[in-house]
């Protein structure tokens, strides 16, 4: 089969490689779709895992085949994979703390080599314990492979909306308006709250605008603080979402947040980024700070339904699709973005 495989920093290769074979309770998936995330483009353009590697956990597709041992799959059912579930029995488990689970760290699908996803190849491995614990999803007839491979990133910002406790009638603002940011804007609609967009293209603004946000205003603008300030009766928005990683984008939300209110990091900073803080201001003004980093599997039936029931518009954020032959222009494009990229889809089989 076929597979885009790391060989080196910013170097993958589309070359030929053994097809998966399978322990008796694992199944194998033939990829239709999947998408090319932020995570996925860090890992090929960073020396942050050893090669060589196949990326790629968005994955949507149709069982190819099952272990003898699997008896609630099929081969021809249309499935989305979930790349790794936590064993719900650890400590951090036990705390809610599910992508913190060495399980859910350590047991992963894979197309090959050291298991990192497996998605950008013909066909991906579901090991056992992810087959077993709910790691497969039905897709239903109505739903297309493209919208089914949104069930994913969609978990990981519906986790952020939930532990920022975000409800009806509270104003959030969501600093970027990319795929991930246009998400939280479908997301913080759903739920009932505001939305208040920024970025720095008019493009992605207006795209804020046409998915949902009340008001989305220039990152730049030097009356961003005041302008937000008279939006929410001179209190500040109730929760910032950093959905860039950018340090001026935290102090903008840091000026803009109430007191009393909270501000969470969704996108991961470059490794080498401090910022400097006082700690005053968040004592003083009693601003939680909190992190949301991948997915939370009691989440994963939410997460669906939004999809599957089209409760979010996950074709809005649709912009381009490849081949799995392209996948280096892809990357080329999600690091220098058009005025109009948004999700990129890629295509092991060509499109359907």
């Amino acid at each position: 089969m076929k597979a885009q495989v790391l060989r080196g920093v910013d170097q993958l290769s589309y070359e030929s490689v053994p097809k998966p074979e399978l322990a008796a309770d694992e199944v194998l998936v033939r990829v239709n779709v999947v998408g090319l995330c932020q995570s996925d483009i860090k890992k090929i353009k960073y020396p942050l895992l050893d090669p060589p590697r196949i990326f790629g956990h968005e994955t949507a597709g149709t069982i190819a085949q099952v272990g003898p041992d699997v008896h609630h799959w099929t081969v021809g059912q249309r499935v989305v994979v979930m790349h790794h579930i936590p064993c719900m029995a650890c400590p951090h488990c036990e705390y809610g703390s599910y992508s913190m689970c060495e399980t859910y760290k350590n047991v992963i699908t894979t197309a090959g080599f050291t298991p990192s996803g497996g998605g950008f190849a013909d066909y991906v491995k579901v090991p056992g314990h992810i087959v077993r614990s709910g790691g497969l999803i039905a897709i239903p007839d109505a739903v297309s492979f493209e919208q089914a491979s949104f069930v994913e990133p969609t978990n990981c910002c519906l986790k952020a909306v939930k532990k920022a406790q975000i409800r009806a009638g509270q104003t959030v603002l969501i600093t970027g308006a990319g795929p991930i940011g246009l998400m939280f804007i479908m997301l913080v609609k759903h739920f009932g709250a505001r939305a208040i967009s920024t970025d720095l293209m008019p493009s992605r603004m207006a795209k804020a605008l046409s998915v949902g946000a009340d008001a989305a205003l220039d990152a730049r603008d030097p009356e961003l603080t005041p302008k937000i300030e008279a939006m929410t009766d001179g209190l500040g928005v109730d929760v910032s979402l950093l959905a860039v990683p950018s340090d001026k984008a935290f102090f903008q939300a840091l000026d803009c947040t109430r007191k009393g209110g909270k501000i969470l990091f969704f996108a991961e900073f470059p490794a080498d980024v401090a910022i400097p803080l006082n700690p005053n201001v968040i004592y003083r003004k009693e601003i939680d700070l909190m992190g949301s980093y991948s997915s939370a599997f009691p989440l994963q039936d939410l997460a669906a339904e939004l999809v599957f029931e089209r409760k979010i518009d996950v074709d809005a954020l649709i912009s381009d699709k490849y081949p799995l032959s392209e996948l280096p222009q892809a990357v080329a494009q999600a690091v220098q973005p058009t005025a109009e990229t948004y999700k990129i889809l890629l295509y092991p089989q060509g499109e359907d």
